[in-house]
């Protein structure tokens, strides 16, 4: 198979890692990649949002399967214009992508399928929403209802910070993302996330991670796009992932197939658990990002099988293998991330490291510049390895962290601490 991934980040490099480990693959192309994807596939240099573009490359290149990493081009229909000019996708329509693409089109469908979900209130009115404001317990939560490339969610812990909050969103902090805001009960808990692939009837759950939101060890500082993630994650036990399939995942595709809008690809749900019962925080319709690292790095091979059944609609004779094993990703990200940060920075050492299936560096945010590695992101490398048991993979991955020559970069040191002290 001639394979196209669209992405830049360190999920599309687990997904090219992954993708080129099955024969299934001769050809590899990734569009636009970056310098650590480039030593394994062949970059492209491609508008991926624009599924007319996509189509015609796919013509050209005689693609025959093409992988969506972000949520971007799902949300601008590239895997509508594919599937009408027959090609294979994996990724939801942009309909479906509504799962994702607004946090109010999402609550709706909750209601209707009767899924456990935080209570919420929907508005576009900043006095509106302030009014409502006063009546609610503090914390709160309050949500940009588009794309926001994760940064429109505030979790305020005082009155004045929700209020704020509302004025950025809808005073165009995040443009048309902000237009409407959800402003949601604070669920206590801790959150876990659930991947599971979809054909359009059959659900089929794939593995469950831990995310590291917060810039800080011990979970402080402000939120992040991840600073690692491992995999599995105790508290999806097999208990809590039978009943959140049950009320929640299976509802909710049955309510997008009642509506003409079958789901196709992999759903990330990401739960809120409280003794022992789940509840929806929110859907992503794609790989979350450094949680795809850790399943890539379990999966291996069989990923690329799985997918192609997802979109081929063959989900019912698909199974999933998983060794009874751990895996665990460190991001490295730019001093001074998530806020104002420099790029340009040479990382040294990366070709130290090891590469196997059990130990790999997966680039996020990088180019080749004058023959060396710069960081170009924010959150920069993604350090990854597998092992018998979490602490295992753990030493694994920091092992490596210690062999990369990068002062501008830093990480946090107890990625896996929860699952680490049960």
């Amino acid at each position: 198979m001639n394979i196209l991934i669209l992405g830049s980040g360190g999920r599309e490099h687990a997904l090219a890692w992954a993708v080129m480990q099955n024969p299934k693959c001769d050809k590899l192309i990734v569009a636009p990649g970056n310098a650590g994807i480039a030593q394994i596939a062949e970059l492209a240099d491609l508008p991926i949002d624009d599924g007319a573009a996509v189509v015609d490359f796919c013509a050209a290149q005689a693609i025959d399967f093409v992988i969506i990493g972000p949520e971007a081009p799902l949300a601008a229909g590239v895997a509508d214009r594919l599937r009408d000019a027959g090609v294979l996708v994996f990724g939801p329509s942009a309909a479906a992508a509504r799962l994702e693409a607004s946090k109010s089109f999402t609550k709706e469908i909750c209601d209707a399928a009767n899924a456990p979900t935080a209570a919420y209130a929907r508005f576009t009115d900043a006095a509106a929403a302030r009014a409502y404001l006063q009546t609610q317990p503090i914390p709160i939560v309050i949500k940009a209802d588009g794309l926001a490339a994760g940064k429109g969610v505030v979790v305020a812990e005082t009155l004045a910070q929700a209020e704020a909050a509302v004025d950025d969103m809808l005073g165009g902090m995040f443009g048309a993302a902000g237009a409407e805001v959800v402003i949601e009960e604070f669920m206590d808990g801790e959150e876990g996330s659930f991947f599971i692939l979809v054909d359009g009837e059959t659900v089929l759950p794939i593995g469950t991670a831990q995310d590291h939101k917060r810039v800080g060890e011990g979970d402080t500082g402000p939120n992040t796009g991840g600073m690692g993630a491992y995999s599995p994650a105790p508290i999806l036990d097999d208990t809590v992932q039978q009943r959140a399939l049950e009320d929640i995942i299976r509802p909710t595709m049955a309510e997008m197939a009642r509506r003409g809008m079958p789901y196709q690809g992999v759903l990330y749900a990401g739960l809120m658990i409280k003794d022992g019962v789940p509840r929806l925080v929110e859907y992503n319709v794609r790989f979350g990002d450094p949680e795809c690292q850790v399943l890539m790095m379990r999966l291996g091979a069989q990923a690329l099988d799985l997918m192609q059944a997802a979109a081929e609609g063959r989900l019912d004779q698909a199974q999933v293998h998983f060794a009874d094993d751990h895996a665990i990703t460190v991001v490295m990200a730019a001093n001074g991330y998530p806020g104002s940060y420099d790029k340009g920075s040479v990382i040294g050492g990366l070709d130290d490291l090891p590469q196997d299936s059990s130990n790999m560096c997966f680039h996020a945010g990088t180019s080749l510049k004058d023959g060396a590695i710069v960081a170009t992101g924010g959150r920069v490398l993604n350090v990854t390895a597998r092992g018998a048991n979490l602490a295992e993979a753990q030493q694994r991955a920091y092992a490596m962290v210690d062999k990369i020559n990068w002062p501008e970069g830093f990480c946090r040191r107890d990625i896996g601490w929860r699952a680490l002290t049960r």
